[in-house]
């Protein structure tokens, strides 16, 4: 078929240094509570037997350094700091020893939450998407490829709001790993190259409202800042 009723929507992409052709966003699949601090602030047991996930869409796709306005339908606008995997190579029932042959690049990321409504959902069951898959709430910054990244563990993970740290760990705290995510995923969807998986956010999340400006970083990856806007 040739021709659409509308335009498709635009391809979402990301920048990776030393390129000038970008990394084009298929999906994105997210890791929740991978960090045990997290997951006690949050109230919630962590779950060591395997990993779980949600998703967002593409349309959620922001470039760092942008301002995000302020989303409705929620008073609870949270930041999560997180290291993103962006995969370059099919992985369909992988093993966690095969698993990183997939891996393109890394990069940091903002997983921004309505934490209101996903705190609602959560309590009554339901699905998190109205608190997580939000317009603009997955920042990436620019993407260094893989090859060029030291071993993943001692890297210090960090976010500030204004100037002020708010999160700080490392790597070596997930409770899942980067090659046991992209096995156990694998056992449920084919990889593709494109998809991206925000692997989880250290303890410290908090709000953030009109004005504010995030900033975070991981050791060797290029940083991540964000400024909050006021509502549209």
């Amino acid at each position: 078929m040739s021709a659409y009723l509308f335009p498709p929507a635009p391809v979402q992409a990301v920048a990776v240094q030393g390129e000038t052709a970008a990394f084009p966003v298929n999906r994105i699949f997210c890791v929740g509570r991978n960090y045990a601090a997290h997951a006690a602030e949050m109230g919630v047991e962590v779950d060591r037997e395997a990993p779980f996930y949600f998703t967002k869409s593409p349309h959620a796709v922001m470039a760092s350094g942008g301002t995000l306005p302020y989303p409705p339908g929620t008073g609870n606008f949270h930041y999560e700091m997180e290291l993103v995997v962006a995969l370059g190579a099919p992985a369909f029932r992988v093993g966690a020893d095969q698993a990183m042959t997939a891996v393109y690049a890394y990069g940091c990321g903002l997983d921004m939450t309505r934490r209101d409504l996903q705190l609602k959902a959560r309590e009554k069951q339901r699905p998190w998407d109205l608190g997580k898959d939000v317009e603009g709430s997955a920042v990436l910054a620019p993407l260094k490829k893989a090859g060029a990244m030291a071993p993943l563990g001692p890297q210090r993970i960090w976010l500030s709001v204004n100037g002020d740290v708010k999160q700080d760990a490392h790597l070596s705290d997930l409770i899942h790993s980067v090659p046991e995510i992209i096995a156990d995923l694998s056992t449920f969807y084919h990889l593709q190259p494109g998809d991206i998986i925000m692997t989880g956010t250290p303890a410290g999340v908090g709000p953030v409202g009109p004005g504010d400006v995030i900033e975070g970083g991981i050791d060797g990856l290029e940083p991540i800042a964000l400024t909050i806007g006021a509502p549209e």
